[in-house]
This record gives C-alpha cells, structure tokens and sequence, in this order.
C-alpha cells in the first residue's frame, strides 16, 4: 500500500484537504476545460488508501479529507441533486451540466470502506457525518432507480444500498437492494452478457464491484447470485484477452483508452497470484483492498493463443440482437459489435496487432469537428478477419454524447465530417498514403497480417467524399471527408442519401481474392462479399428505426 501511495502522496494539498490533479473529463457533465482541479472521488478513494495503511500518522490527514469531501454532499432531502456530490472542488454541482447521479454510487462506495473497516478509528462525530453521508447517499441511489441495463451503476447502486441495509439494520433499503440484484441478474441473464459489455473500463468497475459483494454482503441468496456474476465478468476478460499483443480485443461498448492500461494486466497478476506474469509492477491503492480470483480454468486465456479463436456472443437480445464478433489469430485480432453507434467510447470496429512490447491498434471513428460524432449509426457482418461494415445518421442521435445532447430535429453545425480510420501504438508513428479514388483498393502490412480496405460507397447529400491521410506525434489516419468548408447547419431530415459502406479483411497476405460489392438503390445500401451479407437504409432517420432496419443478411 506504501508503495502506491508514493506516487499520491505529492498531489495533496493541505489546504483544501483533498488531492489537487490536472483537469481531465470525457468531454461532458463538466462546463471546465483545463487547469487544476480537486478531485471528491478520488480524494476519498485516497483517504480510504491512507486508512488502510493503518499508520496512526496518516490518519489526522483521512480524517480532514473525510471532513471536507463529506461538507461537499448535497444533503437536503428537498433538492433536486440530494445525496450528491460535484465531481470537483472548483465545480459546484448547480454550475455542472448536468450534475452527474453517478456520483452518490461512486462517492458511497469509498465511504462505505471507511465505515466497515475503520470507523472505530475515527472522532465520533466524524464517524457519524461518515454514516450520514452514506445514508444520503443510499436514498439518492434508490430515489433513481437506475435500470439494469446500466450495468457498472445497476451493481454498484445494489451494493450500497444492500450494505447499507445491512450496516444499519436499515431492512426497507436491504429489501429495496435485495429486488434490485435479482432483477439485476435476472436480466442480464436473458441478455447473455453484461449490456455495458466487454468494456475495459467498465467491466472492471463490475469486477471489482462484485469483489466487493462477496467481501460485505451477508445475504446468501444476495450472494450466490453475485458468485454468478462474478464468474461471467471474468469470461468476458478472459474470452477477449489476445494473449501475444497482451490487448482486450473488441467490440467494446465502452473505453476511454484504446491501448490497454497496465493495471488491469497487473489485476490480473494479482488475481491469478502471479500464476499469470506480465511482469507489470503497477500497484493500485485497492488492490490490497480486494482479493480477485481469476477462474482458474480461464488462466490459460491470458498466457498463449496457439490457433486461431472465433467468439461471437450476444450481448443484448433485442430484434435483432447486439452480437460481438472477435477473430483472435496468433497475428491479429479483429473485433466487430453487428450493430450501435459511434460514440467516442466505442470501439465498434477494432483490430491489434504486434506484440506485447510494442502493440499496435485500428480503430474506426466518425468524427465532427474533431469530435466523435454519436449520431452517426454502426452495422456489421464478420466473419473471421472478414467485415462488412456501414454507417448511416440518426435523425435524434447523439452530438458529443449519446444522451445529454441529443440532435434537435436533426439539426446539427459542423466546419467538417470524416470517417477516420486511426492507427495507435506503435502503427501511430507510420505515414500513411491514402488512395486517389474513393473506391481504389488500399493494401497495408500490419506486422504479420495484411490489411486490404475498400470503401464500397460513401454518400452525403451532394458532397463528394474523398480520402485524405494525416498523422501527429501518436497516430495516423486515413479519413474519408464527406464534408470541409464553412460552418454549415445540416438538417438531416432534408437530407435524403447519407451513409458509408467498407470492406475490410485482416490475414495473411496473398491468401486471399475477395470480390467485395456495394450497392445503393431503392433507399438501401447493400453490401456483400461471399456469404457475407449486410443492409441499411440510406436516409436519415430515427435511431430505432435505424437499428431495426440494420441487417447483416438480406
């Protein structure tokens, strides 16, 4: 624990009494650009570190973040934001937009791992603002009622307000809990995956989550459910490890990074006792804190990759349902999501390839203005290191992000729009060439694999798209423009053709004679090659209708 604190201890700042960080956000719910900011989430995951090292000279400096991040809820039973905290000191939850609900969740999980563990250790008074704040914090939880669907904040909305339940003898919150996780897991069954799945990020907050559960609840029943979901988040891990670049291979439904962050190679460590070596010293303030046990039959998954792997699982029922398609070959892997959206935390089409010192990625973005572009849909057909992949626009879709800026009657500005193919990692630092002709083959060696793309049709109002290619200090790309000039305010629903179809095939090189084809009549966009088959409408519309409409056979 020492030694990871080492590296947090410089960010204190005594006279806040929290952790003083560079400014970084997604992009939404902060109104802030840059600058210093202090943290309440990861101060008071701080605090919890500095408590669990048990130093009695640590603690004066817990107890004064405790009080101070505590005086930043919003307790009022009345107001619209109770049980809340702003993300930053600098930030006031009535100046974010919008406050984020998340944050009773994040924010009561820290502090329930002070009331457990170390409350006895605390000042009276302050050991009772600690059980306050909580209790604010589970009514917030249940007054939202957030659905399983959402899966990192379903788990751990149930795990405050089930410990809660049970810390407090509270039994109306326990039986509020207790209904929620087996709704939980009763959907997610039906589903087959996590819906927020195979997400590095995420995925991992669950982990961790359920880690949790089984540390703190009580309930056996709450339990044995937990168990289950436990063994299915690892699955998801294990079955998406490409083992020889040592990357999560895709689709995934959420990421802020595409290159894998060594601590979840050093979680795995740790969960395997170091059966699994990466050789990775990344310790994290929680590891001490919450004993992961990998499955010990998905081990294998994480050390070697002799032959080519196909998974191909449904994620979301639904008609038709959302089903991931990864190809992982001893050169490459090359994952596909059959249908969603182009949200900057996707990763819809992602491919690796390298090795593990030097992994390289591509990964297909729609940008606007340099942004991701959420409005924009995403279909697929995959078939081994084979896709199909199209793209059209919905009329209420997302601007920066899928849901707090939605499209108003299909209206949107925009200086510029490109579907960008970027390469990462180490592919990052290459210069590309891109083709003369929109439809001109494009070939690529990608270390031991080849890469041959097509763009079977491109269309935008009466644009005329073209490829162009580029780079900076850490990626390429080869963007095909389907609009660059002046700002212009587009109306999608006066707009009767706007979609893009690709074809794109990772694998050895000259193995191959594919015979790709795109066609547009009738207000769809056809694609096939061999079996592969895949249908979408060209005119903007709703994004129901749009998904509905999708079709990876025809």
């Amino acid at each position: 624990m020492h030694q990871a604190l080492a590296a947090v201890h410089p960010k204190y700042d005594p006279q806040e009494r929290m952790l003083k960080e560079p400014f970084r956000s997604p992009g939404y719910h902060t109104t802030l650009h840059g600058g210093m900011i202090h943290s309440t989430r990861s101060s008071l995951h701080y605090a919890v570190a500095l408590l669990d090292t048990g130093d009695r000279a640590l603690l004066e400096r817990a107890e004064a973040i405790l009080r101070r991040v505590i005086a930043l809820q919003d307790q009022d039973p009345n107001s619209k934001t109770y049980g809340l905290w702003s993300w930053f000191l600098e930030e006031p939850l009535a100046q974010m937009s919008p406050p984020d609900w998340n944050w009773a969740d994040f924010c009561g999980v820290a502090l329930l791992q002070v009331a457990l563990d170390h409350r006895h250790r605390l000042s009276p008074d302050l050991a009772q603002g600690v059980d306050a704040a909580i209790q604010h914090a589970a009514r917030s939880i249940r007054k939202r009622n957030v659905g399983p669907g959402y899966t990192n904040i379903a788990i751990m909305g149930a795990y405050v307000t089930m410990v809660a339940g049970e810390l407090y003898g509270w039994k109306e919150m326990a039986d509020y809990a207790k209904a929620r996780w087996r709704d939980f897991c009763e959907y997610t069954r039906e589903q087959g995956a996590f819906n927020e799945y195979n997400s590095p990020t995420y995925t991992i907050v669950a982990l961790e989550e359920l880690g949790r559960m089984l540390l703190h609840v009580q309930d056996p029943d709450f339990r044995r459910q937990a168990e289950a979901m436990h063994r299915l988040a690892w699955e998801e891990i294990a079955l998406h490890f490409h083992a020889p670049t040592r990357q999560w291979a895709g689709p995934h439904s959420r990421a802020y990074s595409t290159l894998l962050d060594d601590r979840v190679l050093a979680l795995v460590q740790n969960a395997t006792q170091g059966r699994v070596n990466f050789g990775v010293d990344k310790p994290a303030m929680s590891d001490i804190r919450l004993p992961l046990a990998c499955p010990a039959d998905l081990e294998p998954y994480f050390t070697s990759l002799p032959r080519t792997r196909m998974v191909r699982k449904q994620f979301i029922a639904g008609q038709p349902p959302v089903v991931g398609t990864t190809c992982l070959a001893p050169e490459f892997a090359l994952g596909t999501v059959s249908r969603g959206d182009l949200w900057n935390q996707r990763r819809a089409l992602l491919a690796f390839w390298g090795d593990a010192k030097s992994p390289s990625y591509l990964l297909l973005r729609f940008l606007r203005d340099g942004y991701d572009f959420a409005a924009v849909q995403f279909f697929s057909a995959q078939e081994t290191g084979r896709v199909l992949a199209a793209m059209n626009f919905a009329t209420d879709g997302g601007g920066r992000h899928i849901s707090l800026d939605r499209l108003k009657d299909g209206r949107f500005p925009a200086e510029d729009l490109r579907l960008r193919l970027e390469f990462g990692g180490a592919a990052g630092r290459e210069k590309l060439t891109a083709p003369k002709q929109v439809e001109e083959p494009w070939t690529r060696r990608l270390g031991a694999a080849t890469l041959d793309l097509r763009c079977l049709d491109a269309v935008f109002a009466d644009e005329k798209p073209r490829w162009e290619s580029g780079g900076d200090k850490e990626i390429a790309w080869l963007d095909l423009v389907l609009y660059t000039g002046r700002k212009n305010d587009f109306d999608l629903k006066q707009i009767s053709e706007a979609a893009v179809g690709l074809f794109l095939e990772l694998g050895p090189a000259g193995a191959r004679q594919p015979n790709p084809v795109g066609t547009r009549a009738d207000g769809k966009l056809r694609l096939s090659c061999g079996q592969l088959r895949l249908q979408i409408p060209t005119r903007p519309a709703r994004a129901g209708e749009l998904q509905k409409a999708g079709l990876n056979h025809w």
